[in-house]
C-alpha cells in the first residue's frame, strides 16, 4: 500500500508549479504605443515647421550678407558675424537707425493701448454680462457687427476722422482708437456670466454698489480672462501696423514694425541686407514672447485656483 501511495502522490501534478507560455518573439506592439507615438511625431512634425522659420530668422541675423544670400536657409552662419546686430545696437558710425527710438514709441503705444483696454473691455463685458438696460441687445449686435468688417476698409475713414479732429501724428491719434476691442469684450462678456449672479445680490445686499461689486467681487474671480486680455491687446498693439500708417507720417512717432518697413522700403531699398533686417525682426520678437511667457504662468495658477475655490 506504502508503494502504491507513493506512486499515485508522484503522478499528481505540482500545486505551485507556474505554467509556461510560449509567446512570440516578434508580437506586434500594443495600438495604443503605437498612437502615442505616432501623436508625438505629429506634434514634433508641428513644432519644427512653427519654429523652423523663426530659426532661420536667428541664425540669418548673425550671417554675413554673401552667406545670407548664398544659403539663406541654413541654420549654421558661416562665418559668424555681429554686423547686424552692431547696427541695431547703434555701435556702426555708417548707419543710424532709431531702434531705441521706436522700441520707446512701441513700448509706450503698447503698454497704454493694452491698459486701455483692460478698463473698457471689463467694465463693456460687465455691464453686458450682468445689468439690465434698455437697449442691451442692440448694443451687443453692434459689438458683433464690428467683428464682421474688415480692418482694411476702415482706413481711409480713420485717416479722414484724426485728421479732422486734429489727432493725426500725435500720440492720442495712435492710441485712443485702439482702447475698444470687440474680442476682449466678448471675452469679459463670458467670463462674467460664469460666475454666479447670487455673488452681486449678497454684494447688494450687504450694500455694495454696481462700481464697488465690479470692482471687489466679480473682478477678481476672472482673472484667467483678464490675463488672457492683456496677452492679446498687448501682442494685437506691438504687431499693429496698418492703424499707425494712417495715423501717423512723423519718424519720430514711428513704431517697431512701421520703422522697419519704412526702413526697408526707404535707406534699403534695391539693397539686400537680410541680416540687418532679420535682426530687427528678431527684436520686435521677444518682448511678444516674454509676455506672454509670464503671464501664462499667472493664467494657469489662476485658473487652477478659481478651480479650487
Amino acid at each position: 500500500m506504502s508503494g502504491l501511495t507513493l506512486r499515485r502522490r508522484a503522478s499528481r501534478p505540482a500545486r505551485d508549479a507556474v505554467p509556461v507560455v510560449l509567446t512570440d518573439r516578434y508580437s506586434p506592439l500594443p495600438r495604443k504605443v503605437v498612437v502615442r507615438v505616432i501623436g508625438y511625431g505629429l506634434l514634433a512634425l508641428g513644432t519644427l515647421l512653427y519654429l523652423g522659420p523663426f530659426l532661420v530668422q536667428v541664425a540669418t541675423s548673425f550671417k554675413t550678407d554673401a552667406d545670407a544670400v548664398g544659403d539663406p536657409v541654413s541654420l549654421i552662419p558661416s562665418p559668424v558675424s555681429m554686423a547686424a546686430w552692431e547696427i541695431v545696437a547703434g555701435s556702426n558710425p555708417a548707419y543710424s537707425v532709431p531702434v531705441f527710438r521706436w522700441l520707446g514709441n512701441s513700448f509706450f503705444v503698447t503698454i497704454s493701448v493694452t491698459l486701455g483696454r483692460l478698463i473698457i473691455d471689463s467694465l463693456a463685458g460687465y455691464a453686458l454680462a450682468r445689468l439690465r438696460f434698455r437697449g442691451r441687445a442692440v448694443v451687443f449686435a453692434g459689438v458683433l457687427a464690428v467683428l464682421a468688417v474688415p480692418g482694411v476698409v476702415l482706413l481711409i475713414p480713420k485717416f479722414l476722422v484724426l485728421n479732422e479732429l486734429g489727432m493725426f501724428d500725435s500720440y492720442s491719434g495712435m492710441i485712443l482708437p485702439l482702447f475698444c476691442d470687440a474680442v476682449g469684450i466678448l471675452l469679459m462678456k463670458t467670463a462674467f456670466e460664469a460666475v454666479p449672479t447670487e455673488l452681486d445680490e449678497a454684494a447688494r445686499i450687504d450694500g455694495a454698489g454696481v462700481l464697488r461689486t465690479f470692482w471687489s467681487v466679480i473682478l477678481p474671480l476672472v482673472r484667467p480672462a483678464l490675463v488672457t486680455v492683456t496677452i492679446l491687446s498687448f501682442q494685437g498693439s506691438w504687431n499693429e501696423f496698418t492703424h499707425f500708417l494712417v495715423a501717423t507720417s512723423d519718424p519720430d512717432l514711428a513704431t517697431m514694425n512701421l520703422g522697419i518697413a519704412r526702413l526697408t522700403a526707404g535707406d534699403l531699398q534695391g539693397s539686400q541686407q537680410f541680416p540687418l533686417k532679420l535682426a530687427l525682426a528678431t527684436l520686435s520678437t521677444i518682448p511678444i514672447a516674454i509676455v506672454y511667457v509670464f503671464f501664462s504662468r499667472y493664467f494657469l495658477r489662476s485658473g487652477n485656483a478659481t478651480g479650487m475655490k
